[in-house]
């Protein structure tokens, strides 16, 4: 059989060209595209087929050749469309696939013939490319079929729940088809979406709204979990397989919506194995799976959280009224402590340490520990335990790790300063019975309390160690031995042994020669009978009564050693600068500032006057302010107690507990602290801010205090009345709920 070739007569150049010299290039052409969708390509010329359209647009021919390929396109397309209507149903997909890759590639053969034309007669006349015209007769002649378009979605879709249903399909034809529909969008058509996606993401919705609501109705919450969790992620990877990325995000939706948003009510609240039965069991992977199915669901996770404050509410209540814990502290904060723990574990491991169930965790716990003080007194004697027994055998680590569990629990008591009241109370006993295991133990605890409140708020108890015994013994011996004999001065020492004591910072002071001379004397009475210690003198917690000539009258004076100090350099000088008294006693800036102030701004024992007066708004001394003896005072008492400013007790009354039964009521010490606290807080406000509102005066101290407890309004009313009684506060004269700060 002989072997036949294709000739196409050359077009002679520079010849103008005729319509029948037009028609017989184009009919060349056509032959030669037929024979491209005959598969019969390899007998061509494209060189020759590329010159002989060039020459058809470069002559006027483009309306000519466009259509002409068009309908060459179109007429071949009709035949692949009838080869697919009367497909069966299962060959459908496969010869689709095949006459769409037959196109595809036909299409890019017949657009570099018409390259020319695409780069000129279609970019000028604004005509579909080539390639791009070959995509839209395919879409509206085959894909588009009527008998072709409904049975392909159906079998896709078919094929999608045969797969869910556990079967195998061959994605990889799938992806095909997919593929197809995407390239198919062109001009402004998504016939991905319109034809496909729309339809997939509509069944998927009522299949698993079906699914779901079956499920849940049959199988515990877990369950449901793991089987939400499986299906979601069966669809992300069936979109990875062969669907396309744009339509992830929508059926992320639709299963969120079908598995999680319809049914998170029924599930939190499941009875025997919702959140709270999963709480209660320490189901830890399950509320995992939970809390990350439930993300993208605001209201599903609020609602856990919720959940998970009324569980730890439930359980503190239980253990606060517990009989046996009640009588048991340590069992009590035992229990505190391991509850904490568990839902520790819970926000760190299930819910991927979330802020929102942090914030949660600590509401829940200080709701029920604030009810009364009981928590505060039992984690005192918690420590107070643990120091005196519990770390016996520990090591280090442990030791940190159980301080560290009840600092956890200190952070949510609410009233600070009752803590540190009861613990005051504890450690004294321990450290004057000398009961406890570790002092390094002891000052890591302060450490943590300074660490949480400041360093203010442990100030009492690094200053409060005083062996009262000890010390009156030995005032007594030095009394009777000769080195007191003829002294003018009565010297009464507490001596703190540094193996008992938490240390203390000393302020270096400049005495006065015959207050050096008694404490030397003491000092040689002291030393030898212990050989090895080493006296460090704390001047800031002495004080001394002093007998003082004030204008007409006689007086003794109860102030501090540092007030002391200062008030012993006017029986020199009649008038002295700030700066010649910091020079002349040596103490530090701030000690120096706080005691000065005290013997010039109490109204009722006003020692001293400060000049000159512009200064006195802000009652701060200043270096060049000079100060006189207040020789205009008058007092009816003859002993006056000059109080330090801002300044509560150094040293309070050790008293221990009647039982450990528990208290709500807050110690009377701690009522009084508190009142030196808000009045010292008022006035430092109303310092800065000179006049205020009584609502917003309250609402700042409020905020102020809020670290070591919460004072009620009363209380600060009471105080703000007691400031005025005292002239540091008056009210205004136009409006009587508005108070000024008087200088």
């Amino acid at each position: 059989m002989s072997r036949q070739t294709s000739s196409i007569n050359r077009f002679r150049q520079g010849e103008p060209m005729d319509e029948r010299e037009a028609n017989r290039t184009w009919e060349s052409l056509r032959g030669a595209i037929r024979k491209i969708h005959s598969n019969q390509a390899s007998s061509l010329s494209f060189e020759e087929l590329y010159r002989n359209a060039y020459n058809l647009v470069l002559h006027k021919k483009g309306e000519l050749l466009y259509t002409g390929v068009q309908q060459v396109v179109s007429d071949h397309l009709k035949t692949v469309a009838v080869a697919c209507t009367d497909c069966v149903d299962d060959r459908l997909l496969e010869v689709l696939k095949q006459q769409w890759d037959e196109h595809k590639t036909t299409m890019v053969m017949i657009r570099d013939i018409l390259m020319y034309m695409d780069r000129n007669f279609v970019h000028q006349y604004r005509k579909v490319p080539v390639y791009e015209m070959g995509l839209v007769v395919f879409r509206d002649q085959v894909s588009g079929h009527p008998k072709v378009r409904g049975r392909l979605l159906q079998l896709m879709l078919e094929a999608v729940a045969a797969e869910r249903a556990g079967q195998k399909v061959d994605r990889i034809l799938l992806k095909h088809i997919v593929s197809m529909l995407v390239d198919l969008g062109v001009q402004n058509r998504n016939v991905y979406k319109e034809d496909f996606e729309i339809h997939y993401l509509e069944s998927t919705s009522q299949f698993y709204a079906a699914e779901s609501s079956e499920y849940i109705s049959k199988n515990t919450c877990p369950d449901f979990l793991r089987k939400a969790e499986s299906r979601i992620e069966e669809e992300k990877s069936r979109v990875d397989a062969f669907l396309h990325e744009s339509t992830l995000e929508p059926l992320c939706r639709i299963m969120e919506e079908e598995w999680i948003i319809a049914h998170y009510q029924t599930l939190i609240q499941m009875e025997n194995s919702g959140c709270k039965a999963m709480f209660a069991a320490d189901k830890v992977d399950d509320l995992g799976r939970m809390y990350n199915l439930f993300q993208r669901a605001h209201m599903a996770i609020k609602e856990v959280q919720e959940v998970m404050k009324e569980c730890v509410r439930t359980a503190g209540q239980e253990i606060m009224q517990d009989p046996e814990k009640m009588k048991d502290p340590v069992s009590y904060i035992t229990a505190l402590i391991a509850l904490k723990h568990k839902y520790d574990h819970f926000v760190k491991f299930s819910f991927k340490d979330c802020q929102n169930f942090q914030q949660a965790l600590k509401s829940a716990f200080e709701g029920f520990l604030n009810q009364d003080t009981r928590a505060a007194q039992y984690l005192t004697l918690f420590v107070d335990e643990l120091f005196r027994k519990g770390i016996k055998g520990m090591r280090e680590q442990e030791v940190d790790t159980n301080l560290e569990y009840t600092v956890t629990i200190f952070r949510f008591l609410q009233d600070k300063d009752v803590f540190e009241n009861f613990y005051k109370l504890h450690l004294a006993r321990r450290l004057l019975t000398n009961r406890s295991l570790s002092d390094d133990s002891e000052k890591l605890m302060i450490s943590k309390l300074k660490g949480e409140c400041g360093h203010l708020y442990t100030s009492k108890l690094e200053g409060m160690f005083q062996d009262i015994k000890l010390s009156e013994d030995l005032v007594k011996a030095y009394r009777a031995h000769p080195a007191d004999a003829g002294s003018a001065i009565v010297l009464s020492v507490n001596v703190l042994t540094s193996g008992f004591w938490p240390n203390s910072t000393t302020i270096a002071c400049n005495l006065p020669q015959e207050l050096q001379e008694c404490c030397n004397k003491f000092e040689s009475f002291y030393l030898p009978k212990h050989t090895g210690r080493r006296l460090s003198w704390q001047w800031q917690h002495g004080t001394a009564d002093l007998k003082a000539v004030l204008g007409r009258s006689r007086h003794e004076l109860n102030v501090t050693t540092l007030q002391m100090i200062i008030l012993l350099l006017f029986n020199q000088q009649q008038e002295l600068t700030y700066n010649e008294i910091a020079a002349k006693t040596g103490i530090p800036p701030e000690e120096l500032k706080r005691h000065l102030m005290s013997l010039y701004v109490t109204p009722k024992v006003k020692i001293l006057v400060k000049e000159p007066a512009e200064h006195d708004r802000s009652k701060d001394p200043w270096p060049e302010d000079v100060f006189v003896v207040n020789q205009a005072f008058e007092s009816k008492l003859h002993r006056l107690k000059v109080p330090l400013v801002a300044l509560r007790g150094a040293a309070a009354e050790i008293q221990m507990p009647a039982s450990s039964s528990g208290a709500a009521d807050v110690p009377p010490t701690v009522e009084e602290d508190r009142k030196h606290l808000v009045e010292a807080v008022i006035v430092r406000i109303m310092k800065s801010r000179k006049t205020l509102e009584h609502n917003q005066l309250v609402i700042e101290v409020t905020r102020h205090l809020t670290g070591r407890f919460y004072p009620t309004p009363v209380l600060i009313k009471q105080r703000i009345e007691k400031l005025i009684e005292r002239e540091y506060l008056e009210r205004s004269s136009t409006d009587r709920r508005v108070y000024n700060y008087l200088a």
